[in-house]
């Protein structure tokens, strides 16, 4: 089976990190009989540098065509003196809104030979976690009206029932194929729009009787995350609560360097990148983690291409390579192999052979 996947590699580190994914998704054609053709495209600030805007229309349409879009980062200093609309992280919202993808997946999992890096105590994490965040992606306040009068600016949250509804139904499907276990997360004690969501997670409550549901206020979820991860399976919430609790626990996994994602929507097509940023200050110099990257080729092969093998495959080639002591600087401890980018990806890749 061929399938096309649109690359987008980006900025920074993001064409080092993605090379590293393409060499994966290889190895994957190669031992399980697939074929990938990759068909590259602009977007952030090297977009900008070569059309003027950060998401060309040649973009779109050609991640429109695909079956998948795998990301690397976007962003960096040069650019940050640019308007909003014409930064580099607008062609990042404006992909998003333009492929249909309301719903973000982050999972953080801390690998039980990563305990060592996580900044919490052992035995809060003895044997590791394993939790998902369901984030909300095209609507809240980073998406509302917003605007300066005078010397006061104001940002604008507005939720309706039918965007809350459809992210909430990936919420609850995903805790089904899980642990049977979801979390919502909002502000309901004092914002109105997370008075609605939480009105629409309980409607939908009532149609997931085999899901164990409970509510937690986003400042609480803040502290029990650092008390203990464990406690949580998926956790749904809205676009800027899903944006910061999901880096909290990222943290947690002992770098942002090990966080994938996938953006999907109401079809297949869902566009996987890494969460970190496009690291400029270590662009180059072969010392990002690419691990984040892999694992959201992972999550390519499994929510857009329905390949789960194939896709345990990869994640199973990341616990070897971690196992066997290879460690990226982010990540890097007493007694381990530090390793590069390439070296990383490598070591990858012959765990997959």
């Amino acid at each position: 089976m061929r399938y096309n996947i649109a690359v987008i590699p980006g900025d920074g580190i993001g064409p080092e990190v993605v090379g590293q994914a393409q060499s994966v998704l290889d190895s994957v054609g190669w031992k399980f009989g697939h074929s990938f053709g990759f068909h590259p495209a602009l977007m952030g600030g090297c977009a900008i540098d070569a059309t003027g805007v950060p998401l060309p229309d040649e973009t779109v349409e050609l991640c429109k065509g695909s079956d998948a879009v795998l990301l690397g980062a976007v962003g960096g200093p040069q650019w940050e003196a640019l308007p909003g609309h014409l930064r580099p992280e607008a062609g990042l919202l404006a992909i998003r809104a333009e492929l249909g993808l309301y719903a973000n997946l982050r999972p953080a999992i801390l690998h039980p030979a990563l305990i060592g890096a996580c900044p919490l105590r052992p035995e809060l994490v003895d044997g590791g976690f394993d939790l998902v965040f369901v984030r909300e992606l095209t609507g809240g306040i980073y998406f509302g009206k917003r605007g300066r009068q005078g010397d006061t600016a104001f940002d604008t949250e507005t939720y309706s029932v039918y965007e809350i509804e459809r992210v909430g139904r990936v919420a609850f499907e995903l805790a089904l194929k899980r642990g049977n276990r979801l979390c919502s997360v909002d502000k309901a004690n004092v914002l109105e729009t997370s008075r609605l969501w939480r009105e629409v997670m309980h409607s939908l409550r009532a149609e997931y009787p085999g899901v164990d549901y409970s509510d937690m206020l986003a400042d609480n979820a803040a502290m029990q995350l650092i008390r203990g991860p464990r406690r949580f399976d998926v956790i749904v919430t809205s676009n800027m609560f899903g944006d910061i609790l999901s880096d909290e626990a990222g943290m947690l996994t002992g770098s942002i360097g090990m966080l994938a994602s996938a953006s999907i929507g109401g079809g297949t097509l869902g566009l996987y990148e890494p969460v970190h940023g496009s690291a400029p200050d270590i662009a180059g110099k072969d010392k990002a983690n690419p691990i984040a990257a892999i694992l959201s080729a992972a999550m390519l092969l499994r929510v857009s291409l329905g390949l789960e093998k194939e896709a345990r495959a990869v994640e199973t080639a990341v616990t070897s390579a971690l196992d066997a002591g290879y460690r990226t600087a982010d990540i890097w401890s007493e007694g381990c192999k530090l390793v590069g980018t390439r070296e990383m990806g490598s070591v990858i890749v012959e765990n997959m052979i």
